[in-house]
């Protein structure tokens, strides 16, 4: 047997309430100037208010809110502009995915020259990661990306608008504080999108044909938590339970991707790029044509995951996925939400370019993809 070497995320202090604990948290470690970086919209509502009088004490606190949309390399260099402004020691991410991925790169841009995305891992003259960067804590506030134990963050090129991914262990959390309270008021539509986003990490990290049985165990639990929360999170979303497992799902489905994903979110890739599609919902909508198209090629697999969601035999387990889906009011195509024909070219040519579809248990051609469009339309 080969070689393999495993390497897992930070501390995670998890549970209703965790975040309060942020500012002792700093303080402890001699820090005093963070910058909380967060999207547009949290930066309006009570919560981010809540959160950051809760940091307190002495701590010289400044927020920078430009996070909006798919995030943006522009957005992180706005961000280390603030950082710099404000003298910051330490960064305090807020938020979802979007706002987590843009605080990892303004840690990353305070301290290294150029342009963000001169350090995408494909970036034809990448800059290497060399300095050590501020100290960096994450508090997720929806349950889906996962970003806030990820070593990787994703922008988008301002002028292509295609998806760059920074990746360096360096990025990686130095504290992780979850707190499903934060989650609570979530409308059910960004639940159930942010949702399928967690459980799609969990199921395409499983099928991965790459070896780590640490990450394999890992996504079928979180598949298993997120099969029995779901449902309650988006129905109830006061359900703390529900609350907490979804977040301990997302968690899961990030932690085992490092293991890689699949086509389908090559696939998700290109919806956002070309459509602007919430990433979540694109998952979402692409999954049953990928596991179509997989299930020959990981029938074992499948098999398992019926097993850990009540789905009976391995063919079952995609008509499981689509009741999920109508139940938790997913959309039931791409074309229901704007996605016309006439773009599946372009959605074509950046889901082939895509990295992950390099560990789909199948190999994907172009055609494969174009079928993958038109199914789901």
């Amino acid at each position: 047997m080969a070689t393999t070497r495993f390497s897992f995320p930070t501390d995670i202090y998890f549970g209703p309430g965790a975040s309060t604990q942020v500012g002792d948290h700093l303080r402890e470690r001699g820090f005093s100037r963070p910058i909380v970086v967060t999207d547009r919209v949290l930066g309006s509502l009570p919560v981010l208010k809540s959160f950051v009088e809760s940091l307190d004490g002495d701590l010289v606190t400044r927020v920078f809110d430009g996070v909006h949309g798919n995030p943006t390399a522009s957005q992180a260099m706005q961000g280390r502009a603030a950082f710099h402004e404000h003298r910051a020691d330490s960064v305090i991410g807020i938020g979802g995915g979007a706002a987590l991925d843009v605080a990892k790169v303004v840690a990353l841009m305070a301290v290294h020259e150029g342009d963000v995305i001169e350090y995408a891992w494909d970036h034809p003259r990448v800059r290497p990661i060399t300095n050590e960067l501020p100290y960096f804590v994450a508090v997720p506030t929806t349950s889906g990306t996962g970003s806030e134990v990820g070593r990787s963050s994703v922008v988008s090129d301002d002028t292509s608008h295609v998806k760059q991914v920074i990746f360096s262990p360096k990025l990686l959390a130095k504290a992780v504080f979850a707190d499903p309270a934060l989650t609570l008021d979530l409308p059910p539509a960004v639940t159930a999108a942010t949702g399928m986003d967690a459980l799609t990490h969990n199921i395409e990290s499983y099928l991965s044909p790459a070896f780590h049985p640490l990450c394999d165990g890992i996504a079928l639990e979180g598949v298993r938590i997120a099969a029995r929360a779901l449902r309650a999170a988006v129905r109830d979303g006061h359900n703390v339970e529900a609350r907490a497992d979804m977040m301990m799902a997302s968690m899961m489905g990030a932690i085992a991707f490092q293991k890689d994903l699949g086509a389908v979110h090559s696939c998700a890739h290109a919806l956002g790029a070309i459509c602007d599609l919430h990433h979540g919902l694109a998952n979402a909508l692409m999954l049953e044509p990928v596991m179509q198209f997989n299930l020959s090629s990981a029938h074992s697999k499948f098999t398992e995951l019926a097993h850990v969601v009540g789905a009976g035999a391995a063919e079952d387990f995609i008509p499981w996925l689509l009741q999920l889906r109508k139940a938790i009011g997913i959309a039931p195509s791409l074309s229901a939400v704007g996605v016309r024909r006439d773009q599946i070219p372009a959605l074509v040519e950046i889901a082939k370019n895509d990295i992950c579809h390099q560990t789909n248990p199948r190999p994907v051609t172009r055609e494969d993809f174009t079928r993958f469009f038109e199914q789901a339309m």
